[in-house]
Formats: structure tokens, C-alpha cells, sequence
């Protein structure tokens, strides 16, 4: 007798899914298939008229009042304005997220080992089960990582850029090597260094070429900039890079597979403020308005997410 089929866990739940249609370059609107495909597998009703943020967040703080799964088809941008929707419902204890990695850049979809064929990932979340992870609050906003210094400025000249895309990126990334390094003072709370050693507050004056604040391993485009970084372990995950543009051109292909990072200051802590003059900063790939301080901590288990199951693609 053959064994029984495990039950999903969705079955009896109330599911809606949020998709990002600029998402990828359009991606879903030009992939009819794909549409066709998600709505067989899930069923419910697909909304996907959000264009702006705010609207994004809206829709999702407004779908998590009314269901207990809500399924998200975008990239790194759209998963924080799904969760970021739920947060501002209350809703995070209740509301099961479920992702599928439909962007340019899948950083958190990475982390958690989800597949990008969108079969696969809807496989996973059809037989994954739910597990808490970890958030990252950058003054109220919801993260999964955040950059201080050039990579932020980047993310700011990109943002302002008439050119889209990787090319736009690049175009705004070719200033930054000979950027000069931002003094900054650094405050850590409640962590430890690689070594081990525990702190209740460490304080540091640097001059900084960037510092990476990170839940998930890797940024978009499959860059691996924060080896150490854990889902779920409880701290924010700090590099600093106090090295010149220049080192960092050099070694950048050691640093994109996430080798270089083993020479630089990291820690693990709950709460960290950076402090200087005009920080440019940015959260999931997005611009975050230039200013002297920033200050991020940690929410342990905030919200539930869907990860692959045994036999998927085990974590």
C-alpha cells in the first residue's frame, strides 16, 4: 500500500498573492505562461496592480487582514514592501509569506535556498513548511540588508539614473573607485567579534569605504558579500570595509565571492548606529535619503516564511 501524500500546508488556508509586475523588466506581464501556471497552482485571486512602494505596502498590509498566506512574485524591493505591509497590519504572528524569486536581484530568496525556476519554487512552497527568521529595523523600515558608504551611493545615483536596469547600475557604480573614505564613528551593541568576544558596546572611529548590515548572504546579481550572515541566528551581521577605493577595485572579484571578507573588521550584534556627514545608505537594492545617522537593530523571529521541505531542496 502506497504512502499516504502528505498534506500541504496550505491546504485550508487562506492564500492571495502580490506580484510586482515591473518586477524583472515586466516579466510578468509579458510571460503568460507564467500567469497561467500560478493562478493553477495556488488559485485565489492575483493582484498585481501595485506600481509604486506605497502602494505595494498598502496592498499587502490590506491582504494580510484578510488571509493567512500571502504569496509574493518579486524581487528583493517587493519582498520587504510585502513584509513591511504585514508589520503595519500587526499581522506578522499570523501571516505566512511565501516567495517566489521573480526579480533582478534574490537576495533573500537565496538565503533561504529557493529555487528561481519558477516550478521549483512553487513546488517548495506547496511542500515547504513555515520558519520564523529574522528581520533587520533601519528606523522603522523593514530589511533583509543595507549598505552604508559606496554601495549606497550607488544605489542613489541609480535610483536617479535615466538608464535601467544592470547598465544603469553600472553606469552609476563607475565613480565610485575613486571615492574617498567617509569618517565615521560606529557604535555596536550586545555582540562579539570573530574571535568570539562578547561586548555589551563597542565604539569605532574609522575612515570607511562601506559598511554591509546584513540578514542574508548575498546582495542582488548574486553577489556573495556576507558569507557569515545567518537567517535566523539573532544578529545583524556587520562588515566593515576600512580599506580605499582602490583595494577595493582590486580585490572586487574576491570580494563579490565573498572570499576578501575574511580580512576585514566583522561582527555580530543586536543594534548598531553609524554616525557622519551625509550618509548615503540603502535597504533591499533601494535608496534611502542621505543623512548623518542610522541607526538598525535586529527583530528575532519576526515573521514566518515558507522554506523548501526535505526532498526540495533541504536547507
Amino acid at each position: 500500500m502506497p504512502p499516504a501524500k502528505k498534506s500541504s500546508f496550505l491546504t485550508d488556508k487562506k492564500v492571495a498573492i502580490l506580484v510586482n509586475p515591473r518586477s524583472a523588466k515586466e516579466r510578468w506581464r509579458k510571460d503568460s505562461k507564467a500567469r497561467t501556471y500560478i493562478h493553477r497552482a495556488f488559485g485565489g485571486r492575483i493582484h498585481d496592480k501595485a506600481l509604486t512602494k506605497a502602494e505595494m505596502i498598502e496592498t499587502a498590509r490590506r491582504l494580510s487582514l484578510e488571509n493567512d498566506v500571502i504569496i509574493v512574485l518579486g524581487g528583493d524591493g517587493t519582498m520587504a514592501d510585502a513584509m513591511q505591509g504585514i508589520f503595519n497590519a500587526g499581522r506578522q504572528n499570523d501571516v505566512v509569506l511565501g516567495i517566489i524569486p521573480f526579480g533582478s536581484g534574490n537576495a533573500l530568496s537565496r538565503s533561504l535556498q529557493l529555487s528561481k525556476t519558477l516550478k521549483q519554487a512553487v513546488r517548495s512552497i506547496r511542500s515547504g513548511t513555515p520558519r520564523a527568521v529574522d528581520v533587520i529595523d533601519v528606523g522603522g523600515r523593514i530589511a533583509n540588508f543595507v549598505s552604508v558608504g559606496a554601495t549606497g551611493l550607488v544605489t542613489y545615483r541609480t535610483a536617479h539614473s535615466k538608464v535601467p536596469g544592470l547598465l544603469g547600475h553600472l553606469l552609476a557604480s563607475r565613480t565610485i573607485f575613486t571615492q574617498p573614505r567617509y569618517p565615521m564613528e560606529i557604535s555596536l551593541w550586545d555582540g562579539r567579534d570573530d574571535a568570539g568576544r562578547a561586548f555589551e558596546r563597542k565604539d569605532l572611529r574609522l575612515k570607511v569605504f562601506d559598511v554591509i548590515i546584513n540578514k542574508t548572504n548575498h546582495f542582488g546579481y548574486s553577489w556573495l558579500i556576507a558569507p557569515k550572515a545567518k537567517i535566523d541566528d539573532g544578529y545583524l551581521d556587520v562588515t566593515i570595509f576600512d580599506i580605499r577605493a582602490m583595494t577595493y577595485v582590486w580585490y572586487f572579484p574576491l570580494i563579490y565571492l565573498g572570499v576578501y571578507q575574511k580580512f576585514l573588521k566583522h561582527y555580530k550584534v543586536r543594534r548598531i548606529v553609524l554616525k557622519g556627514d551625509g550618509l548615503f545608505a540603502q535597504y533591499n537594492g533601494e535608496a534611502i535619503e542621505k543623512r548623518d545617522e542610522i541607526e538598525m537593530k535586529v527583530i528575532h523571529k519576526a515573521i514566518r516564511v515558507i522554506r523548501p521541505g526535505a526532498g526540495v531542496m533541504a536547507l
